[in-house]
């Protein structure tokens, strides 16, 4: 297949950070061992959130310092503010460093403020900071929250968006993540979204990041697709959402399934360079850390039609 996608796997941290229970560093090692030997290049591992804010992710040194370091294979941990880009700093001094850092605004103030803390210029001023300590050690990746709607504010202008895509662009980052926080998205949006944002060249690749929580998120994914995009972010399982301390929006807040988007990838002669039987190998280690039955399609059904054969689970 000449048409490919890259995969950007969730679970280990967008999904931790809604999981109430504990989950040992350990388990988070396997886990994210499992997705590398998958083939995902592109990995989530962590947070560098307040451990008190955040406490699913304590142990972040600790898990990106027992991680496999397989050629090939980015982490990224997500930086709220200097002080995280400081431990990150620390962490790659000690030679264990994530590959990718995430830079995190919202385009409201009302969701800056809940998730945050602070105001949106302030964000900015902070993320000014950031790029400045990362100095070109890591990939850059932007993140816009509630890029589709908010959940306090309602409808965002989509001229605002694509203005902090431009101010990210600016600053230099690597990618830029445009994130439907609250699974409000809908494929016009997301089309014309995508249409809006320059991509290609030098511009910064853009990232499909979508919530499920009105069961749209696949169908958005097909119009990010449509609109010339091939990075998305997902989570097996479809868990995630905000973190387990900061409730907004109702409803399963989780991410898009990402067993189910490789089924409609593959199915649409999208490669995404990624074993199938050991993707539902790594989707039931994930059931069973959490204890339950996840959210995925896939997971239940198998495979369906990839280049015109059943794919069977392994």
């Amino acid at each position: 297949m000449a048409d490919r996608a890259t995969i950007c796997e969730c679970f280990a941290r967008d999904g931790l950070q809604h999981e109430t229970a504990h989950v040992p560093t350990d388990v988070k090692l396997d886990l994210i061992g499992s997705f590398a030997d998958a083939g995902f290049a592109r990995i989530e591992a962590t947070s560098y959130s307040h451990p008190e804010r955040v406490p699913a992710f304590r142990d972040a040194s600790e898990v990106l310092a027992g991680l496999p370091r397989p050629a090939g294979v980015a982490y990224k941990a997500t930086c709220p503010n200097p002080r995280a880009v400081e431990r990150a700093i620390a962490d790659l001094d000690a030679g264990h460093g994530a590959t990718e850092l995430s830079l995190l605004v919202s385009a409201t103030e009302s969701h800056t403020e809940r998730n945050m803390r602070t105001t949106r210029e302030r964000q900015w001023e902070r993320v000014t900071e950031m790029v400045r300590l990362a100095a070109g050690r890591f990939r850059l990746v932007g993140v816009i929250s509630v890029a589709f709607g908010c959940p306090f504010e309602g409808a965002v202008d989509p001229g605002v968006v694509a203005a902090d895509a431009a101010r990210f662009a600016d600053l230099g980052v690597d990618m830029i993540t445009l994130g439907d926080t609250t699974g409000l998205a809908t494929p016009s949006a997301v089309r014309d979204m995508f249409r809006r944002i320059p991509a290609g060249g030098s511009a910064p690749r853009v990232v499909a990041h979508f919530h499920n929580t009105r069961g749209s998120g696949l169908a958005n994914c097909v119009a990010a697709l449509e609109a010339g995009c091939r990075d998305f972010d997902s989570s097996l399982g479809g868990v995630g959402g905000h973190p387990a301390q900061i409730e907004y929006g109702g409803g399963m807040t989780g991410n898009v399934c990402t067993e189910d988007l490789v089924n409609l990838l593959e199915s649409e002669g999208v490669a995404t360079g990624l074993d199938l039987g050991k993707v539902m190998a790594a989707s039931e280690r994930c059931e069973r850390a959490l204890g339950r039955p996840l959210h995925s399609m896939v997971a239940r059904a198998g495979f369906g039609l990839i280049g015109g054969e059943v794919i069977r689970n392994a």
